[in-house]
């Protein structure tokens, strides 16, 4: 209770000139970008090439903080609990989205303890199966889980991530039966296809993508509403029977819920110059993402969107909830 007094002490103060001055006098000293995943990962390398470009705009250093665990919430705990100054923000990935959707009683609100600033990258997962698999095709995943009463097997990264909820949306959506197997990541559930111990795996292209040129996986489908770039002759879902299928995974920079729209705007600026450079850009794409900023008020529409998405997903599939 204290510290909410304290917020909306802040937001009155902010709605005059105060907020004026604080905005044209930010940033004053480093800024921290948390991640919730380990060191290394897609996350992290995103918060890297986004904020090596932005600390020339804003001329000050950021810090890179890995807070990994729990699907990223414990890393936007710290952020939705900071100083709402714009100097804690968060790297959030579609992560987000699926733990407002999966946990119970998380200690903040997906979408009302934080400022949407702007979307940076948006990218696809790939369905793959091992190169001997009897799934040549995607129409053979389909017809082949039509008939069986079990359904075939696809490995993710673990419940309750976005692969996994990407197969209980195909599942419903194509009317299929499928049998989801949860490893510790997407390494574990790579391994285990390459063992045929699954029939596919749902994972996103930095896991799967040196296996495939190697020879030793196939892409059958990819699942955004486009074909990837990276893999241009292989089909969407929703090109291969499953009309309307879309799941790609996103990340986006947030902020503490009150920081001044000023900071917030500044920072959207800074975003979106960002994008545009051409490493930045080089970067994103080797990590199998397209490059796409957004308004504030379009982040948060999409976040509202996405969690109401795997909320009904969730539900549908009768996914315990964590």
């Amino acid at each position: 209770m204290k510290r909410r007094g304290i917020v909306l002490a802040g937001a009155a103060m902010w709605g005059g000139a105060p907020l004026l001055g604080w905005s044209q006098t930010y940033p004053d000293h480093p800024i921290k970008i948390f991640q919730g995943f380990a060191p290394g990962g897609n996350a992290d390398n995103i918060a890297r090439a986004i904020s090596a470009e932005m600390s020339k705009g804003l001329n000050q250093p950021f810090v890179i903080e890995a807070q990994s665990g729990a699907g990223g919430t414990i890393a936007a705990t710290t952020v939705a609990r900071a100083k709402p100054d714009g100097y804690s923000l968060l790297l959030a990935t579609g992560g987000h989205a699926v733990a407002g959707a999966l946990y119970n009683n998380l200690p903040y609100k997906t979408v009302a303890d934080f400022e949407m600033v702007s979307t940076i990258t948006y990218f696809p997962f790939l369905m793959v199966t091992s190169a001997e698999s009897k799934l040549r095709s995607f129409a053979d995943l389909l017809a082949i889980s039509k008939k069986s009463a079990e359904g075939l097997s696809y490995g993710s990264a673990g419940v309750g991530s976005t692969h996994h909820l990407a197969g209980e949306l195909l599942a419903k959506m194509g009317k299929i039966n499928l049998l989801h197997v949860p490893y510790r990541g997407d390494a574990g559930a790579i391994t285990a296809l390459l063992s045929n111990d699954v029939d596919f795996v749902i994972a996103p292209p930095t896991a799967v993508m040196a296996n495939i040129k190697a020879g030793k996986l196939r892409a059958l489908a990819t699942t955004g509403p486009l074909r990837w770039p990276g893999l241009p002759d292989v089909p969407t879902v929703a090109e291969q029977g499953v009309v309307g299928y879309d799941v790609r995974s996103w990340a986006g920079l947030l902020a503490t819920a009150g920081t001044p729209r000023g900071v917030v705007d500044r920072l959207n600026q800074e975003v979106l110059k960002a994008l545009q450079a051409p490493v930045v850009k080089a970067r994103l794409e080797e990590m199998g993402g397209e490059a796409k900023g957004s308004t504030p008020e379009e982040m948060k529409a999409m976040v509202v969107f996405e969690l109401q998405k795997w909320t009904q997903v969730v539900a549908d599939a009768k996914v315990p909830k964590q």
